[in-house]
C-alpha cells in the first residue's frame, strides 16, 4: 500500500477524460540559450502522450512577456477545455528569480481548472508521464 493513500486512488480512479494541458516557457524565447535540444525533447513527449493515449495541448509561453501578459494566456488556455491534468513545466518551476510567478500558475490552476489534477514533469520529455500518474 502506498505511503499516501490518495496517489492509490487517483491512479485507479475512472478517467472521465483525458486532455491534459502542458504549461511551460517557449525555449525558443529565451535569451541566449539554444532551444534545438528542448523542442525535440517537447516533440518526442508528445509523441508519448499519443503512445499512452492522451490528449495534449502545450501552452508555450514567451521567456520576455510580462507576468500580466503570461498569466492571462495561462487563464485563456485553462479555458479552453475540461482539463484532466495540467502539467507545469520546469522552466515555470526552476527559475527562482521567478518564484511568485511559478505559485501565481499553481493558484490559477486551482482556480480555473478545480477539476485538473496538477502535476510535475522531470523534463521536456516526460509531461505525459507525469500526466498519466493522475490520469
Amino acid at each position: 500500500m502506498p505511503s499516501n493513500p490518495d496517489v492509490g486512488m487517483a491512479a485507479s480512479a475512472p478517467v472521465a477524460s483525458t486532455q491534459v494541458l502542458v504549461l511551460g516557457l517557449d525555449p525558443r524565447s529565451v535569451p541566449g540559450y539554444a532551444p534545438e535540444p528542448v523542442v525535440a525533447r517537447i516533440e518526442q513527449g508528445r509523441r508519448r502522450f499519443a503512445e499512452l493515449g492522451l490528449t495534449e495541448h502545450h501552452e508555450l509561453l514567451p521567456y520576455d512577456a510580462d507576468d500580466a501578459e503570461q498569466e492571462r494566456r495561462v487563464v485563456a488556455a485553462l479555458g479552453r477545455e475540461p482539463w484532466a491534468c495540467v502539467v507545469i513545466g520546469g522552466g515555470l518551476r526552476t527559475d527562482e528569480p521567478r518564484l511568485g510567478f511559478f505559485e501565481r500558475v499553481v493558484n490559477l490552476v486551482r482556480q480555473h481548472a478545480p477539476q485538473a489534477a496538477i502535476a510535475f514533469n522531470a523534463g521536456a520529455g516526460d509531461s505525459a508521464d507525469a500526466a498519466r500518474r493522475w490520469i
